[in-house]
């Protein structure tokens, strides 16, 4: 070789590579993207609103019962960990 250890002589030419192909003026889809342009060709996708209908969402709960169950859920944890070192010998 020129030199250069081989493995560093590979990276140099995984270096030129990946210029090379970062260059390119013509960039190949994904298959994902080649796969889907196929598809919509022969049947189209329906037209989607940005966000979704509120009558097709879930239904939502207050933020309040979420916060209760949030503080809940802590204060329980706090008074079993409190329990397990008060029963716990020293």
């Amino acid at each position: 070789m020129d030199g250069m250890p081989e493995h560093e002589h590979n990276d140099h030419e995984r270096e030129f590579d990946l210029r090379w192909a970062e260059n390119a003026e013509h960039k190949e889809p994904s298959a994902r993207a080649r796969m889907l342009a196929a598809r919509w060709k022969e049947n189209p996708p329906e037209p989607q609103p940005f966000r979704a209908d509120p009558d097709q969402a879930g239904p939502r709960r207050s933020s309040w019962v979420s916060t209760a169950v949030v503080l809940g859920s802590v204060a329980a944890i706090i008074l079993l960990l409190g329990y397990v070192q008060f029963r716990a010998p020293y």
